[in-house]
């Protein structure tokens, strides 16, 4: 199959938009070149460079071409304006099924014919999050100019231009040539396959791989690090991100000034990560070490030394700036700032900083009882728990809020537990994150989200699809990691009632504000099928059951699932959806066939096996479900496996006795109730 190398270079394209880039560039070849067939499609993506390389076939094949036209008894301007657009008589024309058809034959079609149609369509319409327009003469958009496009099918150049009637689109036309790094090998380079491309760049120090230019920076970075007894503090995202800023990656270890080592870590990382783009190292004890480690585009002509040093100073003044903040921010209390939080809108609806921080104390000290944590210790955590809003550092890095609450809280000589719970409090951010297990820190946690869920649902801002612009999906799984970790029974609606009463009057009874156990109840069992259990099992529980207990709720759910491991669990839920599906059939004729069965009507003995475990088995059940013994439930619902194969083997339940057809669906009736207060087994997939 013929192999067709697109390229497209331009100037330099942002970091975040180039993994996107590569993707709606394959997906709109696909669609594009559907007809030839495309297989074997990868992309290539670069700071100054998007490109695909695919197989496809040699030929769009010919075909004939139907389109039906008017009904036979249609009007005649309606069959004459259907010739007049295809431009042909009505003798071109049969009928087929009562309308007239046109039928036409479409010649085969080379693929480089088919791709230059293709093309200037698929470029023109390409979706970049920010796209400019730049020179004269054209209105063609790109993310930033495109200086050239690479086109070759089979190592030959497919003509297409980018200009139409009125617009030169910038000149841009096809070609074979590319241009290799900017500053180290600057000039054209001819190609000929994709192979050839991939080292010609190669050789003139570009890597087209992103993935490459990731595994460069790791392997450099952490054998620098080594060669000192130090480690490159984890961070996948600046990794990803530099990889988008450079060509050919070239690592590098610069000194931090011991003036600045007293600064809390994490504010020289988020300095070195935001402003430049550097990374932090620790020594082995995990202390920040007094170094920092970036990658450079270039290889320089010395050792090195005149980059190092230059972005040393670049660092020295970057790391004054934020000293500044820290001593100024440390003259003026987070107590003091309180009052400064009424300034401060936190959303339109909703009121300000210092509205949400009074509620926040309202529900903490509520929390606080149910936690088991010190009432006025949740209550001085909540009430300073946003102060450092109103800092210097904050409003720098707002990435640190939080933390530096907490190392500000520390400096005013607050109680370590409210220290520990201001900057715990925003965690877990995400599912790799740990979870805070203090009680102060779990309390101040969950009166944030429960205040944030409750606010912006009362206000109409609930998620829709896949927007969450306020972060309320990550709030309600950091709710349920919270109570599943440290083991809280808490009820949730109760808490949702109470947390709305602080409202602002208008919103307390904001319809949206039902929807918020159904709205946790969504993301757990996101949480658990995430995590390979089976959420069927969790949302069979769920049906028709108020109980928002989270960990009683999974403690059912996982007593199902261990039931439904087992042969005897297997063979109940055959039996009880086959008792189900009775039930619903004859109810549809003549039921519903509710109440107790009469066992002085029992005919067999299958019967009287059946209701004598019922009898047994459901209040064992419910026994042992008001103990909170879920296991002991499942395995007493199992002892029906038995007697119930039984009856379905040898009892009629349809028997023509009247009397004793209604009395034997009663006794499946009964069944079918007593193993709904297990689960709905209808939920249960398989």
């Amino acid at each position: 199959m013929p192999e067709l190398l697109i390229e497209l270079f331009s100037e330099e394209i942002p970091a975040r938009m180039q993994q996107q880039a590569g993707e709606n560039l394959l997906r709109l070849l696909g669609e594009a070149l559907a007809p030839l067939n495309p297989v074997d499609a990868r992309s290539y993506t670069g700071p100054r460079r998007i490109a695909a390389s695919l197989n496809l076939d040699a030929m769009v094949p010919g075909r004939t071409v139907s389109e039906r036209g008017p009904r036979e008894n249609a009007p005649e301007k309606a069959l004459e304006g259907f010739t007049r657009k295809h431009g042909v008589s009505k003798d071109a024309l049969t009928l087929q099924n009562g309308f007239w058809v046109l039928e036409r034959e479409e010649a085969p079609i080379g693929a480089a014919a088919h791709i230059a149609t293709m093309m200037p369509d698929l470029l023109r319409r390409f979706p970049w999050p920010k796209s400019m327009r730049w020179g004269a003469g054209s209105t063609m958009t790109w993310v930033r100019p495109l200086r050239r496009i690479v086109c070759l099918l089979d190592g030959q150049i497919v003509p297409f231009s980018m200009a139409t009637a009125d617009d030169n689109g910038h000149n841009l036309s096809t070609s074979n040539q590319t241009e290799g790094h900017r500053f180290l090998n600057p000039g054209v380079m001819d190609v000929t396959s994709a192979a050839q491309w991939q080292q010609g760049l190669h050789e003139r120090h570009v890597m087209v791989h992103a993935a490459e230019r990731r595994e460069a920076i790791t392997t450099g970075l952490n054998a620098l690090a080594q060669t000192e007894g130090l480690s490159i503090v984890p961070d996948a995202g600046l990794v990803d991100e530099v990889a988008g800023l450079v060509e050919w990656p070239v690592p590098f270890l610069g000194q931090i000034d011991p003036i600045f080592m007293d600064l809390p870590p994490e504010v020289m990382q988020v300095s070195m990560r935001v402003n430049q783009r550097y990374f932090a190292l620790r020594n082995s004890d995990g202390s920040a070490a007094p170094r920092f480690a970036f990658v450079a585009n270039i290889i320089p002509t010395d050792d090195g030394s005149l980059v190092v040093s230059g972005n040393e100073r670049v660092l020295r003044a970057r790391f004054a700036d934020a000293r500044h903040f820290w001593n100024l921010d440390r003259k003026q209390s987070l107590a003091s700032r309180v009052e400064e939080l009424d300034t401060i809108t936190f959303h339109a609806k909703l009121g300000s900083q210092g509205e949400r921080t009074r509620r926040m104390v309202r529900l903490a000290a509520i929390l606080a009882d149910m936690v088991g944590a010190p009432a006025a210790l949740c209550e001085r955590a909540a009430e300073l728990s946003k102060t450092d809003l109103t800092t210097g550092m904050v409003g720098e890095f707002p990435e640190l809020q939080g933390v530096m609450g907490g190392y500000y809280a520390r400096h005013d000589g607050e109680q370590p537990e409210v220290a520990q719970a201001i900057s715990e409090h925003y965690t877990p951010r995400g599912p790799g994150d740990e979870v805070p297990v203090a009680p102060v820190s779990v309390v101040l946690g969950l009166a944030d989200r429960f205040d944030m869920l409750t606010a912006f649902f009362a206000a109409g801002e609930k998620p829709s699809g896949s927007g969450d612009p306020f972060g309320l999906r990550r709030a309600a799984l950091g709710i349920i990691r919270l109570i599943r970790e440290n083991g809280l029974r808490l009820d949730l609606v109760k808490l949702f009632t109470l947390a709305a009463e602080a409202l602002p009057e208008p919103l307390r009874n904001a319809p949206d504000l039902a929807l918020l156990p159904q709205f946790i109840a969504e993301r757990l069992r996101v949480q658990v099928r995430t995590e390979g259990a089976r959420h069927d099992c969790l949302a069979a529980i769920s049906v028709d059951n108020e109980d928002t207990d989270i960990v009683r709720l999974l403690a059912r759910a996982q007593a199902l699932q261990t039931m439904l491991e087992t042969e005897d669990g297997q063979n109940l839920l055959a039996a009880t959806r086959r008792a189900a599906n009775i039930l619903r059939i004859e109810d549809k004729k003549d039921g519903p066939h509710e109440g107790m069965p009469d066992p002085a009507l029992f005919e067999q003995d299958e019967e009287r096996a059946l209701y004598a475990t019922l009898q047994t088995v459901e209040p064992a059940v419910e026994q042992a479900f008001t103990a909170e013994h879920f296991a002991d439930a499942m395995r007493a619902a199992a002892s029906l496996r038995q007697p119930l194969d039984r009856f379905f083997e040898d009892v009629t339940v349809n028997a023509p006795d009247a009397a004793l057809r209604l009395n034997r669906l009663k006794l499946l009736s009964r069944l079918v109730r007593m193993m709904r207060l297990i689960a709905d087994f209808s939920q249960i997939e398989g």
